[in-house]
């Protein structure tokens, strides 16, 4: 299957989207590598299709296929999406769950307006977020995604445990939001082996599975790691007596 017929064959549970989508001006004085990067950017099937589908990132197209294979954005859900900019994830939410769903993006960056999601601006590190975000919510959140990455170094060590810090980040304020058999999607970077986020997954989840989907470039060394059916820790509050049972 080619990538334009996987790409429309990806569009068969998705209305037509607004929003902005990537416009690309190719600019004089360029180095060598930027023009390899600009003319593989243009040149990119999944690039085209969301400029002309009216996605703004690419990157949409990951959360489609993630979907597509595991089902986990549902009709009526609430979904939250952290570092959420530009919004082409909250676009794909709000054409999977509907017009009943709610869907919040929550980002350190201001995004553009989007109808039929709430973007918020703030810190996934602020201890107040958690709050914040089932007021927004309306409750518990069915879904938390997470594309958040930090600035590369080059040093794959070092990039791959930030990588991981970032996604405990996620995953400790998705802990703090998520509702009981919940799910949560992060990226990842690929180890040849365990990781901390997916081992401490495995603690609290039904089940964990990964993915590269097709539209993640081959040459990135990122995977999504899937996580459903969320068990909530008991608090200490909700731990019984042990002289009290029977």
């Amino acid at each position: 299957m080619s990538g334009n017929d996987r790409i429309r064959r990806q569009r068969r549970r998705t209305r037509q989207p607004h929003g902005g989508g990537e416009r690309i001006r190719a600019k004089g004085g360029r180095t060598s590598g930027s023009r390899q990067w600009l003319e593989r950017h243009l040149n990119d099937p999944y690039v085209a299709a969301a400029q002309r589908e009216g996605y703004r990132a690419r990157a949409a197209f990951k959360l489609l296929e993630l979907d597509d294979k595991f089902g986990f954005l549902r009709r009526g859900g609430r979904v939250l999406d952290l570092g959420a900019a530009p919004g082409s994830w909250c676009q794909v939410a709000r054409e999977r769950v509907g017009g009943k769903g709610v869907v919040i993006g929550l980002d350190l960056l201001e995004v553009e307006p989007l109808a039929g999601a709430t973007l918020i601006q703030g810190d996934v590190y602020d201890p107040e977020m958690p709050q914040r975000l089932r007021e927004a919510l309306g409750g518990a959140a069915d879904v938390v995604l997470s594309d958040m990455a930090p600035n590369t170094t080059g040093h794959k060590r070092t990039d791959r445990l930030r990588v991981e810090a970032v996604a405990e980040a996620a995953l400790d304020l998705a802990e703090s939001v998520l509702a009981p058999g919940g799910a949560f999607v992060a990226k990842l970077y690929q180890t040849g082996g365990s990781d901390a986020v997916t081992d401490r997954l495995k603690h609290g989840f039904d089940r964990v599975r990964h993915m590269k989907p097709p539209a993640s470039r081959g040459e990135s060394p990122e995977v999504y790691v899937v996580a459903t059916g969320f068990r909530p820790a008991a608090s200490e509050d909700e731990t019984p007596d042990p002289d009290t049972v029977r």
